[in-house]
Formats: C-alpha cells, sequence, structure tokens
C-alpha cells in the first residue's frame, strides 16, 4: 500500500501521465482487470518520452498505441515495485475503483435501499396493511407506479427524493380518510397540509407527478392522458382541483339545481346575454335546458361574439370553447347529450382545429355532428397561412369519415382554414 501511494504520488506530479492514466482507469472499468489497449492521439514530445520510459519503447509519431499489460509490467521495473495497477489507480485519482457492471450493481443496491428505507417508514408511519406501504412494495418489486421518477429525483438529490416519497406516502394515507368522510378537499389545501406549500402537488410538478401515479396504483387505473383525465382521476379520491381557470362562454344555456332553475342563468337567459360557466358553477346542477332543438359550440371567442349579436332569432344555444376542450366543456356537453339534445360543433379547418372537433367526436359520438367543416367549407374559408410538417403529421391520425376526408383536401393544399372567413355562413344556419 505504502508502495502504490508513493507510485501514485510520483505520477500525480508528472503531468505529462495524467492522460494515460484517465485511460488506465477507463480500461481498468471496463475489463475489470489488466487488459486492452491504449491509444493516445496528438501526444506531446514530453508525453511520449515519459510513457515510452515505462513501456520500455521509443515512440515517434504523435498516435502512440501500447497495452495496459505493458504499462504494468513496466511499473515493476521501477523503484516502487512490487505494486498493483489497481491499487496506484485508486491512490492517484483518490476513489474506489469499480468496473463498470460492479458500478452499475453498487448504484442498484443503493437504489433498493432507499425504496425499501421509505417503505419501512411508511409502516411505521401507517402500518403494514396501508396503501402507501402497498404502492411502495409495487414500485420496488414491478419497477411502476412512479419508479422512475424517483430514481430521477434520487440521482438528483437523494434527501429531497426521500422527503418527496415521504409525502406522497402521506398524502395516500390522508386520502383514505378524506375518503372515509365523503367530503372534498380543494387540490391547493390538501397540498399545503402535506407540505406546506399549495402548489406542491400542481400537475407538471415532480410531487403531482408521482402522485398521479400513487393513485393510478391505488385506484388500478392507467396514467391520465389528458387534463379532463387528469381532473378525474383526483375527483375519484375526493380531490377537488381548480375549478374556476376551467371555463367556458355561453349563451342561452338554463341550468337546473334541486331547488329548481338557477336564477342567474335564468335572468341571462331573459336578458339574452352571454355569460360564462366553470367547473365550480357545474356543482349542484342537476340538469340543463337548451334554447332551440339544437346547441351549436364553436371554438373562436370573436365568432362566438359575432353570432350572438348578428343572430335575428335569439332563441339559440350556443357554446364557446376558446380551443382546447376543458374540463368544464366536456362535462356541459356531456349534460347536453344526456338531456337528449344534439350538438352541431365548428372549429378552425387547421390540424388543431381538426384534431380537437375529432377528439371530440371519438369521445361522444355521433351526438356529435360536424358544422361547417366540410371540404366545401374548407375551400370557402381558405387563408394564406401554411401549415408545417408537424401539423401535416397531425392530419394523418383523423378517425371521423368527414373530417377525414377534408383532412385529405388539407394535404394537397397545406394550407389552412380559419372559422372567420365563414361567418355569414355560420349565421345563415343559425
Amino acid at each position: 500500500m505504502c508502495n502504490s501511494k508513493e507510485c501514485a504520488g510520483y505520477f500525480k506530479s508528472q503531468k505529462a501521465y495524467h492522460r494515460c492514466f484517465l485511460e488506465l482507469r477507463r480500461k481498468w472499468k471496463s475489463y475489470g482487470k489488466t487488459a486492452g489497449y491504449i491509444t493516445l492521439r496528438e501526444t506531446s514530445e514530453e508525453e511520449r518520452r515519459a510513457i515510452g520510459g515505462i513501456v520500455g519503447k521509443v515512440f515517434y509519431e504523435k498516435d502512440i498505441r501500447f497495452s495496459v499489460t505493458e504499462f504494468e509490467q513496466g511499473l515493476q521495473k521501477t523503484r516502487f515495485a512490487p505494486v498493483e495497477l489497481k491499487t496506484v489507480l485508486e491512490e492517484y485519482f483518490e476513489e474506489v475503483l469499480f468496473t463498470n457492471q460492479g458500478q452499475k450493481q453498487e448504484q442498484q443496491r443503493k437504489r433498493i435501499e432507499y425504496l425499501e428505507g421509505i417503505c419501512d417508514c411508511f409502516v411505521e408511519l401507517g402500518g403494514s396493511e396501508s396503501a402507501s406501504v402497498s404502492w411502495m412494495k409495487e414500485v420496488i418489486s414491478e419497477r411502476k407506479f412512479g419508479y422512475q421518477i424517483l430514481l430521477r429525483e434520487f440521482g438528483k438529490d437523494p434527501a429531497q427524493a426521500e422527503n418527496l416519497a415521504g409525502n406522497v406516502g402521506r398524502a395516500l394515507m390522508k386520502l383514505g380518510s378524506v375518503q372515509m368522510t365523503e367530503s372534498e378537499c380543494p387540490l391547493a389545501v390538501f397540498a399545503a397540509e402535506i407540505s406546506g406549500n399549495p402548489h406542491y402537488f400542481d400537475r407538471g410538478t415532480a410531487a403531482g407527478q408521482l402522485l398521479i401515479h400513487a393513485l393510478c396504483y391505488w385506484k388500478k387505473t392507467e396514467l391520465p392522458e389528458n387534463a379532463h383525465q387528469w381532473r378525474e382521476l383526483l375527483q375519484s379520491v375526493g380531490i377537488v382541483p381548480d375549478n374556476v381557470s376551467s371555463m367556458l362562454h355561453a349563451y342561452g344555456l338554463r341550468m337546473k339545481t334541486k331547488d329548481g332553475w338557477h336564477p342567474a342563468y335564468d335572468a341571462f337567459c331573459t336578458l339574452k346575454e352571454p355569460y360564462v360557466i366553470t367547473m365550480e358553477n357545474l356543482r349542484g346542477i342537476t340538469g340543463i335546458q337548451a334554447m332551440g332543438n339544437s346547441v351549436y359550440v364553436v371554438e373562436n371567442e370573436m365568432v362566438f361574439s359575432y353570432l350572438i349579436n348578428h343572430a335575428k332569432d335569439g332563441n339559440l344555444t350556443l357554446l364557446c370553447t376558446s380551443g382546447q376542450l376543458r374540463a368544464v366543456a366536456l362535462e356541459l356537453i356531456k349534460m347536453i347529450l344526456d338531456s337528449g339534445v344534439g350538438i352541431y360543433y365548428s372549429g378552425d379547418i387547421d390540424p388543431d382545429g381538426v384534431g380537437i372537433a375529432d377528439r371530440l367526436w371519438q369521445k361522444f359520438g355521433d351526438g356529435i355532428q360536424m358544422w361547417r367543416m366540410t371540404p366545401e367549407d374548407y375551400e370557402n374559408s381558405i387563408s394564406e397561412e401554411n401549415i408545417g410538417d408537424i401539423g401535416m403529421a397531425k392530419l394523418g391520425n383523423i378517425k371521423n369519415p368527414l373530417l377525414r376526408e377534408t383532412a385529405e383536401h388539407m394535404k394537397a393544399k397545406r394550407i389552412a382554414a380559419y372559422q372567420e372567413n365563414i361567418l355569414e355562413d355560420l349565421l345563415g344556419d343559425l
């Protein structure tokens, strides 16, 4: 050991050997023994002379090659002999050397030890039969339900990762008590009670993602694919997400509570004025009634305003989703269809607009009729805006027969079309 330390000290003091030692370490990690060849390119004269003195060669070219065995044998001819190359390398780099495979095994051992430690904490907190313990056992055994998130966070900061897992485990335990009381808890309040931070479990945060994975294990369901499914999953365990930012604009739709027709919405309908509906507003609504025989839905706010301001007959129901369908839109559309009223949907005839319409049809079927989204309507509303390659790729996934036909025309022209260009046609239909 003393010889190895002295030997390593000598080589550390000679900069000409540093690149050589980096390669020696890499080779040892690959093979776990003295093996392989080392090639150093564009070496200096000092490097060639120093390494040649150890391996017993004279190097003339700038690119040099020698075996690891030659280097170790050369060490045994120095004043430091006898020495072991591995021990010299460990002294040189001041670290314990593992082979690449051994290092992976050691890392995996630490990961499992970390996860099992969390599981033991959950046993102490809630008992061996708690949902948190079951979840963590599944994470360890199946490498699912948040396993990758935990390893990712462990790689960044083991202490923070342990705190993260602990908070999600406590959240599962608390959710059991929330469901037992059949009460609902706002997401921000729930997050603050668990972590002190009301945004801790927000969608997109590491904690929010891990909580969803844990809930999917608990509820035996698949991961949410969109914001609506995310909201539904949380609501299924008594957690109420933000119910204000999910909203749409409406005109001519009456809503009923257990005590009768909602007076505020009745007033808007009587005055023939538009209004906003949020998810919070839908709480306690037991039924709806549309003016007219159909409900019309548009994507664009400007189109919505134009139609309600210019319609000669105000006896109509019109909704505006403002682009991507939020949870409140999907919930309200379901209620409308359940009431027996059909829906006509019209959006921009561009890749995103056609995609929204297609997903709506896939979810609710033929209760949703496409409104002014035919190939002819596309030609009448065409703009000068080109469709890029990403948009073109989206058009290949359309399932609705009519929209698929329209998409073929879009593929041929690679130009988007917009509702604003057929306002008179939309108004005429009303």
